[in-house]
């Protein structure tokens, strides 16, 4: 297939490209290269996928709404997965605009991109952050997720109330993957586990936020990707069950679904911590802090839908998923 990989080199679109190639799909790899973090990582990620003569670089932002219209009517893509946005919830209280022109006016471009451009299935990063405030552990596609608490988690909402507008009037499948903190090798320099280990290293403090009363969902990047690939390789279609008197979220009279993607198994922020000092054979200076605005103190994906969906759950274990991105950390900056 000839499939579109918005924010190809991103931390998980290089993945994903990577796993597309491997497999003989031509990917089209779109980045606007922006400098929220180090243009020159994202550089080195494209380097790994330019190799292949099937792998095909565009520099375009996808707010460019001539140019996207231009590339979806040009290159005619069987499929797209959306993974380019603005990400990162601090930031988001700061620099919300960037967010609006990303995450919402370039959503917006990719599916009028697929709806005019006949794509037979367009799969889009949503994240766990759309669960906000909710305490229903473990979160579910079910569930209510209507108090964001932060604008990057809105914007998520958004793309996902939108993929369903398309979905129910143009009848363009649209799947939205909802990941729970993603890490693992060429991982984003404004993530924990990166932050953690450069700082340990060069003897600095790290920052613990509500004083380490915290537990993630860490998902391995490899079993990211799979999940996407599998995703992607069974476009959604409509609930015949589905029931418009008893709304259900995570169902739809359209080809539309929505799951997570994450280990179903939560780790305390401290243990994820030991595990990076044992992975460096150094322990980290910690400073306690309080819990940040937009943040929340847990999470937990319940992965079962994906599961019967896809037949694929991931099960990358912490302590072998933190190595592997120390090993690559110094062997990266060669340390």
């Amino acid at each position: 297939m000839k499939i579109l990989v918005t924010g190809a080199a991103g931390f998980i679109g290089m993945h994903v490209s990577q796993l597309l190639l491997a497999r003989g799909d031509h990917v089209v790899g779109l980045d606007n290269l922006n400098d929220y973090y180090s243009p020159q990582l994202k550089r080195d990620r494209l380097a790994r996928l330019t190799p292949s003569p099937a792998f095909s670089f565009v520099h375009m932002d996808v707010a460019d709404r001539p140019g996207m219209a231009t590339l979806f009517d040009e290159q005619k893509f069987d499929r797209v997965v959306h993974l380019a946005a603005q990400a990162g919830v601090r930031y988001s209280l700061v620099n919300p605009h960037a967010y609006i022109d990303s995450n919402v006016v370039g959503f917006m471009n990719v599916l009028e991109g697929c709806r005019h451009g006949g794509v037979g299935h367009l799969v889009y990063a949503s994240s766990s952050s759309v669960y906000g405030g909710n305490t229903n552990m473990p979160f579910s596609e079910h569930h209510n997720i209507d108090h964001p608490v932060s604008m990057y988690a809105a914007t998520k909402k958004a793309n996902e109330l939108m993929a369903h507008t398309y979905s129910h009037l143009f009848g363009l499948p649209t799947t939205g993957l909802r990941f729970f903190t993603v890490y693992g090798p060429w991982g984003r320099p404004d993530m924990a586990l990166f932050l953690f280990t450069k700082a340990t290293l060069e003897g600095r403090a790290i920052d613990v936020f509500n004083h380490g009363r915290m537990v993630r969902d860490f998902t391995y990047i490899d079993d990211i990707a799979e999940g996407v690939v599998r995703v992607l390789d069974r476009p959604a279609i409509a609930d015949p069950a589905f029931d418009a008197a008893r709304s259900d979220p995570a169902r739809s009279n359209g080809p539309y679904r929505v799951f997570n993607i994450g280990n179903s198994d939560p780790v305390e922020l401290m243990a994820f911590i030991e595990a990076i000092e044992q992975a460096l054979g150094k322990a980290a200076v910690k400073n306690f802090l309080p819990l940040q605005d937009g943040d929340v103190p847990a999470t937990f994906a319940d992965v079962s839908e994906l599961c019967e969906w896809t037949g694929f759950k991931p099960d990358t274990p912490v302590p072998e998923g933190v190595s592997r991105f120390v090993s690559w950390y110094r062997n990266y900056y060669g340390l």
